[in-house]
Parts: C-alpha cells; structure tokens; sequence
C-alpha cells in the first residue's frame, strides 16, 4: 500500500470512529435533547409515579438549609430579580433564573448523572433585551451548588456568598456579548409562603411545592452591555426566592401567572394564578412587611383579570396588562409590562420581566407568564 494510501485509510478509520463516538454519546453530552424532543413536558409533569420524594405539610422549611440542592426532588428553581436605575434614572430588570430538572431519580456520579442544569440570564430597559441560556450536565462540576460557603455556579456564571446563607452576596454573569454584577444585601427577613413554605398550586394535594422568598434585598453594581461601552453604575431593589417539589405541572394545567410587587408602603405583594383546562383559576398569594409579618392570601381574598393582551408575533399573543386587587387591604392596581418584548424562547419558554403598577399604590415588580 501506498503512502497516501496508508493516509486515506487512516483518515477514514478515525472519521468511522468518531462517527461511532458521536452517535453513541450524542445523548449524554446533549442535555437539552431530553428537553427538545417531544417528550419534553415528561419532565414538568406532575410525580405521578412517584419515583421523587413527595412535598409534604408534615416537613417544614429548614434555613439557611433548604437553599442547598435537593436531589430527591425533581424539580428546584433558584431565581433573582432586579429593578435597578442608572445615575441619569434609566430603568433596568435583571433576572437571573437557575433550574434544576431530574428526568430520573437515580443519583449517580459522572455522566451518568441524572440532573439538567438550566440558567437564563437577562437585561432588559423600555427598549432593548439582552439574553442568554445556558445548559449543564449534573455530575461533571460544570454547575452545581456548595453549601458552605454558599455558591451557586453553571460555567463561569456564579452567585456566591461569604457564609451558608445566599445574603448577603455577589451575582456575577459574562457573556461574550454583555454581564452584570450586583451585590445583594438583604434589608428585612426571609419570608416562608403558605404553610410554612408549604404552599399548595392546585386544589389536589400532589400539586405543591415548597418555597422560600426573600423580598427586601438593596442591590448595587455594574451592567456591561456592551464589550465596546462603559460599564454601567446601577442600584435598586431585589427579589430572591428558591422553589423545589417533584412535579411542576399537572396533567391539566395550562401555565400560571405570577406577579411580585414592591409597594410604596414597603410592603411585597406575591400573588399565583394557575390556568388549568376546563377548571377555574388557582389563586394564592402573599403580603409580607420587613418586619417578617406575613398575611397568606386566598382565591377568596385576590381579584385578578387581565386588562388587555399584545401581540408580540403572529402565534404569540400575550396578556400583559392586568388587574389586581386585595379588597380586604385596600389593594387595587392596574399593572404595565416597561418592555412587551420579553418572550424568552428558552428551552422552558416563558415571559418575564419588569413591570410598574399604578392605583391605590405606586409600585414596582415583576411577573412572569408561562403556557401561552
């Protein structure tokens, strides 16, 4: 044989091989396949096999402990959210989401760990949006969390704290095109929703999770928007907040609705609506002042409708004005999206961004919408 022959030959072995390689691990080093295909609510539907630990009343919040990775649970979601201004008053929303999603509950090390890291990181004002997504594998130390000290991490996207607790702390973000960095100090208590952070999200009991909310955060620090642009001096206020169970929808449920307002009267306003199929909505909310007081809203207590819907794109029309109401607390806004243009096309779509609301009070917030 020939030299160039020998060549040809070896070139086609190795490109055979890696073509093996390729189709034989394609499924371990694509974590977003399970998340594509048409299998992907598999991993959003409710715990009917109950292969995962069930939420249970009987099993109360633990802190700072139950801010750290619970595996036996399918799903947990770590979420930060910022109304910040500039020095000329320019207003900014900074959301930095984190899930972790199991589509087995089998806790292995390596790659054949079971767990998806997800995280979305965007910067939004009244006209412009930066975004990006990231996706991990669990059990290769590309994202994972460490409880003490706490640190939070999917690549070089990091939230991380001196202590066990998240707060006070350091959220930084780089991308190649835009960052941020805020520093997080909390001015008031971590509040526990529902039940002592057990809060149901439906009228059977499977449908609950636990949460823990930590509504009164000051932040300051620095947007990059652009590698070519100044660094941008912000600060403002934050939203923290951490949510787990197994089963994060149910069989009829379309999507919810969730809305977290500032009010000037340095009360949090939190209030739920799940969308189900042929059954009415599932109202539930919070009303916390920072000095850990803490009122647990009904459907009986809450009024909300939306006002009137966007069109963002010819299939994606959007309800992004609403009205809400707490009648028993002299309650009652009427809210505005800063920006419509914040459909977030991730691998778990959904909207989310900041939003001001007028009427008995002057606030600012978030809401997020999903299943539209």
């Amino acid at each position: 044989m020939t030299k160039i022959g020998r060549v040809l030959l070896i070139a086609t072995l190795g490109c055979t091989v890696l073509a093996v390689l390729i189709y034989r691990l394609y499924p371990i080093l694509n974590p977003l396949e399970p998340l594509l295909d048409g299998q992907s609510n598999r991993l959003l539907l409710s715990n009917q096999d109950q292969r995962f630990a069930l939420v249970s009343p009987e099993k109360p919040v633990r802190l700072p402990h139950d801010f750290s990775i619970h595996p036996e649970y399918q799903h947990e979601w770590w979420h930060v959210f910022a109304n910040v201004r500039d020095e000329q008053g320019q207003e900014y929303g900074v959301q930095w989401n984190y899930f972790r999603v199991a589509n087995d509950n089998r806790q292995e090390s390596g790659w054949q760990n079971s767990q998806l890291f997800l995280s979305h990181v965007v910067i939004s004002n009244a006209h412009q949006v930066w975004k990006e997504q990231r996706i991990a594998r669990g059990g290769i130390g590309q994202a994972d969390m460490i409880q003490s000290p706490f640190r939070l991490w999917i690549d070089n996207w990091r939230w991380r704290s001196l202590g066990s607790s998240p707060l006070p702390s350091q959220l930084m973000i780089e991308t190649d095109t835009f960052g941020v960095s805020l520093q997080m100090v909390a001015n008031g208590p971590y509040i526990l929703p529902g039940q002592h952070g057990y809060q149901r999200r439906g009228a059977k009991d499977a449908m609950a999770s636990y949460s823990i909310y930590a509504p009164f955060i000051s932040v300051n620090g620095l947007l990059q928007l652009s590698p070519e642009m100044n660094a941008i001096p912000v600060e403002g206020e934050a939203w923290v907040s951490k949510e787990w169970g197994s089963g994060l929808l149910g069989e009829e449920q379309l999507g919810w609705d969730w809305f977290v307002l500032h009010l000037d009267n340095h009360k949090i306003l939190t209030v739920y609506r799940h969308r189900y199929r042929n059954k009415a909505p599932y109202l539930y909310g919070t009303l916390a002042t920072r000095q850990g007081n803490t009122l647990v809203l009904s459907a009986q207590d809450i009024d909300i409708s939306p006002l009137a819907t966007t069109t963002l794109t010819e299939t994606k029309i959007l309800p992004l004005q609403w009205e809400i109401s707490v009648p028993s607390q002299n309650i009652h806004l009427t809210t505005q999206a800063l920006n419509p243009n914040l459909w977030l096309s991730f691998a778990l779509p959904y909207w989310e961004g900041p939003i001001k609301a007028s009427g008995s009070h002057q606030a600012r917030g978030f809401m997020q919408l999903t299943g539209y």
